[in-house]
């Protein structure tokens, strides 16, 4: 096959474009330069996508012997990816920009790119495996339980899966592919993993986003409205969070709480006690099947809300273009704007951006 290989800068890429190449297919390699800011920097395991990224691939595809590019994509991913980002925590919701970048950029703008220019597939360093089942091509998780990357990748398409390629999924460890780097004389066989999220490379995501939306005082309240403290930003905050809330009126258990919601419409966060981010259901419409989509109504799967969250077996239901999912033990935490991953054992079924939660705790209870 002609592959695309796209090539951050980190030792998962450079090993899947060599594999892509020792299998003998025609590869090139390219990177993506998703920022105008050319004097970003990486700092440690901070930074993605950065000028030493570029160079580091630049390195490895020199060291493959495979033609290798530069794209910019930086203005697809400022309104597909940032904006966005910027756009949700605005409507009080708590975005997964990853998920929105594989999407958007990754299998999509460069897909099409990519197809476009004769290529049959783009291959990545994610960890995860493709399967072809009776029905196409299948996204199932990796061998390595502790690197699967199925979760991020639950928003790719039948016809998205049909042209990519991943050469790692069947490794059995990170500590293997760091392996195969060294032997191959790769010099991002070290290189620390990417954290945090990769346009925030310092990872203050309340400052950065105070940048962003700006400040504006609002009320901490509780479940029955009564006010408990003030904030500077809805924004600032997530469903969950315990920390940095500054609530002037203690629980009357003395036990801490947490944030259960955010109204940005009113600049209101609510708070609660731990328990009741116990939630019952999620829901919504903007959803996506990844291969085989299951017949309409009611089905068993396994839901999994966070990229390394443990998968909860429940009942789905999909009708009507809206996705319904009640777990068989209540999911802690969960937030509007995060995704929703549907599993049928290790195969991914699809994904969707939740937009409803209900507690499984009534007020009052």
């Amino acid at each position: 096959m002609r592959i695309l290989a796209a090539m951050s800068g980190g030792v998962d890429s450079a090993v899947a474009a060599a594999r892509a190449v020792e299998a003998g297919h025609d590869v090139v390699g390219v990177h993506l330069a998703l920022s105008r800011a050319g004097g970003t920097l990486r700092t440690g395991s901070r930074g993605c996508c950065t000028i030493e990224d570029a160079m580091d691939a630049r390195r490895a595809a020199d060291r493959l012997g495979i033609p290798f590019y530069v794209w910019d994509f930086s203005e697809r991913f400022r309104d597909d990816v940032i904006d966005d980002f910027v756009a949700e925590y605005k409507a009080g919701r708590t975005p997964n920009p990853c998920m929105r970048c594989n999407e958007k950029i990754k299998f999509a703008a460069l897909l099409e790119r990519a197809l476009e220019l004769g290529f049959d597939a783009v291959c990545t360093g994610h960890y995860a495996t493709l399967v072809d089942g009776p029905a196409g091509r299948e996204l199932h998780r990796a061998s390595d339980a502790a690197k699967d990357q199925s979760y991020v990748l639950g928003v790719l398409t039948a016809e998205q899966l049909a042209h990519t390629y991943f050469p790692l999924g069947s490794t059995p460890s990170k500590a293997l592919v760091r392996a195969e780097a060294e032997a191959r004389g790769l010099t991002v066989a070290q290189k620390p993993d990417s954290h945090d999220i990769c346009f925030i490379p310092d990872g203050d995501t309340r400052g950065w986003l105070a940048e962003k939306v700006g400040t504006a005082t609002g009320d901490i309240v509780d479940r029955a409205g009564a006010v408990v403290g003030s904030h500077q930003g809805a924004h600032a905050f997530t469903v969950g969070q315990r920390r940095g809330l500054s609530l002037g009126v203690p629980a009357a258990d003395g036990k801490p709480r947490f944030v259960l919601e955010v109204r940005p419409v009113s600049n209101t966060v609510v708070v609660g006690p731990r328990e009741a981010l116990a939630t019952a259901e999620i829901a919504g419409e903007r959803h996506s099947w990844a291969g085989r989509a299951p017949d309409e109504g009611t089905f068993a799967c396994e839901v999994q809300i966070r990229a390394h969250a443990d998968p909860v077996p429940a009942t789905a239901t999909w009708e009507s273009g809206r996705v319904t999912v009640v777990p068989d033990v209540p999911f802690e935490g969960v937030a509007p704007g995060q995704t929703a991953v549907l599993y049928d054992g290790t195969r991914v079924m699809g994904q969707f951006t939740i937009d409803r939660t209900v507690s499984a705790v009534p007020v009052g209870a």
